[in-house]
């Protein structure tokens, strides 16, 4: 039977990667391989990286496949992102059949943690239930972003006691500061929702590239310090062509 298998691969630093992720690397023959343009061959490069870097005494083939673009529509934000998945669905569900033998094992290389805000795991849970291609599928955890974001900057995420809240930035956006939470983890903020929330007696641990020899890191009072992140940012993404980044907002201790 084929068998699929979602690796977390770490946040970028390739030292991130865990002794079952490599296990699991070493059993694939197939590995797909996102192709998102030009502007975000990085991303593909360290991935190969990581295969030559680990796979050891094994032939494996490397099968590129294109991601579809999703749609910008405002109004409808999560039907958009359903029909996308969709279009990603198929994609997916072709690679099974075309490039997958029927005794064979392939695998997606994640950024982060498979099942933090990425739907790799989603979707193939979706083919699967579906019937139509006679498959298994394990996911082995990564350290995600929100992990190596604290550990650059030598922070617990949460305070005793208490909870740690974690959004994207579209809802940080919308909704503002959630309800009763003192620490706020944030990712996909391609908007920078930062800016917009009042930013007295809160402080910001902000990370682009976190793991990468592009990493970039800030913190202090939230007022103090979003002009040079929101600097920062704008021109590592001219420069890189993509960016990846994450954030903790928290009250300050002594009005927490």
């Amino acid at each position: 039977m084929r068998k699929i298998l979602i690796i977390g691969i770490g946040a970028g630093n390739p030292e991130h990667i865990t002794i079952q992720a490599i296990n699991a690397l070493n059993q694939a023959d197939v590995l797909f391989i996102p192709n998102k343009g030009a502007e975000k061959e990085g991303l593909q490069q360290l991935r190969l990286n990581i295969c030559e870097r680990y796979i050891k005494d094994r032939d494996y083939r490397l099968v590129d496949f294109k991601t579809p673009e999703r749609g910008q529509d405002p109004v409808d934000y999560k039907a958009t992102v359903h029909d996308w998945h969709s279009r990603i669905e198929e994609n997916y569900r072709n690679l099974f059949v075309e490039e997958l033998g029927a005794d064979e094992c392939g695998a997606f290389l994640i950024w982060g943690d498979p099942t933090l805000y990425d739907s790799t795991l989603r979707i193939v849970a979706k083919i699967k239930a579906k019937g139509a291609i006679a498959f298994d599928y394990e996911v082995i955890p990564g350290i995600s972003s929100v992990q190596a974001l604290a550990a650059r900057h030598r922070i617990p995420l949460n305070r005793i006691g208490d909870a740690i809240h974690i959004t994207t930035g579209r809802k940080l956006a919308a909704e503002g500061w959630p309800e009763n939470a003192d620490s706020v983890v944030v990712l996909l903020d391609g908007e920078q929702a930062f800016k917009k929330i009042d930013g007295q007696d809160i402080e910001i641990y902000w990370g682009a590239y976190v793991g990468t020899a592009d990493e970039i890191v800030v913190s202090g009072p939230l007022p103090e310090v979003r002009d040079k992140i929101d600097a920062l940012r704008s021109e590592a993404r001219d420069k890189i062509g993509w960016i990846m980044d994450a954030y903790l907002l928290r009250k300050s201790a002594a009005k927490a």
